[in-house]
């Protein structure tokens, strides 16, 4: 039974956060729930602090204590419960690709604090947008991803628990030698890794690891091995080597000797930058950078696969509550209002003497918050004139049903417009039903002009519509740019192309993302400067299949 590289990294890390856990601040680890990231938890025990588990969310109540209720109400005097940060501990989140910002901001505050805390992000997101926030994640060490590694290559883990105390107790004495933070520092500046807490934390794994290894002082293996562990995972591009530069001194001239650890006579590391690099381009599997770029795209995109954030006080998931007026249509936190009127009563009591009972007062009120995410409508807007156009329809139809056979855990719906002739029609309303999508899809005519300005008319009529529904709309155009037909079926191009960018700019007013693809045999550009006008992504897909389309809808909108 072979293990993982994977799984051997994921090992080491947790290890050596054992050793410095406040130090290297956690693990963003990705990994849907499985056996193997079971076996990799079950090893958090090794950690010295308590492990605790936290909700994506978990209030400020739960985080830092607040007003026990029924204590309070019980002694007749104010009584507080402890938060979750009150004491150093190992933090568990789960689905922490859901925390929301503010929670994103209380943790990351709480790493920056020196109480001691780590976390323990699992990030189990289907999809590039769905990740940890930046705030957590440029402040954890570690960043692992176990989807690849099966059962059988993730042998059961123990940590010895006696070498981590060791380790622990040895570690305020590793030293580092002199200019090995500016190295890290240059490294990480030729890796794209624009964060300064980056090299910090690869010189703290560096430490951890010589500590581990019962050596007072850092050597050029653990920092290697700390890069592989902290940069390769951050490495947003990867440089050529610099060409080797000319030995300025003689063969005879006598040289500094240099130890097994990479130490010179002087006490210096020698610690060439192509070294570390070396290092980092070995733990990088061979599209790394290019699904890199692809996942800062998706999460840079202004849609979401869930669909847009609506807050309300009716439906949905529970936010904390807030002050306000009764209005006969919030609903009350009576829990809430209670904790809120509390530690009042002494005061209450001594301005109004003899009444009995819990006063509670207007600013006591507490209203309940939900947070519902509405439903995304795609709407594919598909060029159907002209000799390609059965080429066109046929990917579109593909794609519609790759993005319908996943849309089950997204919420999608999709709809289909076709533009030829003279105008555009609305050949699939909005639906989430495969079947009856591809009854829908068959036999879809073609031929004729390229009413482009009527395809987006009737996109933003769509939009619109839906949007009054409740859904997020989000406008995807397959076309090869080359509209000829205006408005009122004359073939005119300039008054054709100018209603184009019109109503791309009407979409772009009116907050609806996009995505324009461009299926001609080479790039247009009328088309890249309806992107712009649209404010969407352009791709240039000359040859596009429903697969790489279905793939190049999902990075761009964000599934």
């Amino acid at each position: 039974m072979s293990t993982s590289p994977l799984w051997a990294r994921a090992t080491l890390a947790l290890r050596l956060l054992a050793v410095d856990p406040g130090g290297l601040a956690g693990i963003w680890l990705r990994a849907r729930p499985s056996p193997v990231r079971d076996r990799l938890l079950a090893a958090l025990p090794a950690l010295p602090l308590p492990v605790r588990r936290l909700h994506p969310s978990v209030g400020d109540e739960a985080l830092y204590g607040g007003v026990d209720l029924a204590a309070t109400l019980a002694a007749g005097a104010l009584r507080r419960s402890a938060g979750v940060l009150g004491r150093p501990a190992a933090l568990v989140l789960p689905m922490a690709e859901r925390a929301t910002p503010g929670l994103a901001a209380r943790l990351a505050l709480a790493l920056d604090s020196g109480a001691g805390h780590c976390l323990i992000a699992l990030d189990e997101g289907a999809g590039a947008d769905e990740a940890l926030a930046p705030a957590l994640a440029d402040r954890l060490a570690f960043h692992l991803d176990l989807g690849p590694v099966g059962l059988r290559e993730a042998p059961a883990f123990a940590p010895d628990a006696g070498a981590l105390a060791a380790a622990r107790a040895a570690l305020r004495a590793v030293s580092v030698p002199p200019g090995a933070m500016a190295d890290l520092a240059r490294v990480a500046a030729r890796l794209g890794i624009g964060s300064l807490r980056t090299p910090l934390l690869a010189l703290r794994a560096a430490r951890a690891l010589a500590a581990l290894d019962g050596r007072a002082r850092v050597a050029t293996a653990d920092l290697r091995q700390a890069v592989e562990l902290v940069y390769a995972p951050r490495a947003t591009e990867l440089p050529e080597p610099d060409p080797a530069p000319p030995d300025p001194a003689p063969p005879d001239q006598d040289r500094p000797e240099t130890g097994d650890d990479g130490r010179t006579g002087a006490g210096d590391l020698r610690l060439p930058e192509e070294l570390l690099l070396e290092a980092v381009a070995a733990a990088l599997p061979a599209d790394a950078l290019a699904r890199l770029a692809a996942a800062r795209a998706a999460r840079g995109a202004r849609g979401s696969g869930a669909g847009a954030v609506q807050k309300g006080n009716r439906r949905g998931r529970p936010l904390p509550s807030r002050m306000g007026r009764i209005d006969g249509q919030a609903r009350i936190d009576l829990v809430g209002t209670l904790r809120a009127a509390a530690p009042w009563q002494g005061v209450r009591r001594r301005e109004r003497p003899g009444r009995d009972g819990l006063q509670v007062r207007p600013d006591d009120i507490r209203l309940k918050r939900f947070e519902d995410r509405s439903d995304r409508l795609l709407v594919f807007v598909v060029d159907a004139s002209g000799s390609a156009a059965l080429a066109r329809l046929g990917e579109a139809k593909g794609a519609v049903e790759l993005l319908l056979a996943e849309a089950y855990a997204r919420r999608d719906h999709v709809a289909l417009i076709a533009f030829r002739g003279t105008g555009a029609e609305l050949l699939l309303p909005p639906t989430r039903s495969l079947v009856q999508t591809k009854r829908r899809l068959a036999g879809l005519p073609g031929g004729g002009g390229t009413p482009l300005a009527a395809g987006l008319r009737a996109a933003l009529d769509l939009s619109l519509q839906a949007r009054g529904r409740g859904m997020s709309p989000a406008v995807i155009l397959l076309t090869d740019g080359r509209a000829n037909i205006a408005l009122d079926g004359r073939a005119d191009r300039a008054a054709a192309a100018a209603e184009a960018l019109g109503l791309a700019r009407g979409l772009r007013a009116r907050g609806i993302p996009g995505l324009v693809i461009d299926t001609g045999a080479r790039p247009e550009r009328a088309l890249a400067t309806l992107a712009g006008a649209l404010d969407a992504p352009y791709l240039p897909l000359p040859r596009a299949d429903a697969r790489r389309l279905s793939a190049a809808v999902a990075a761009a909108l964000g599934d």
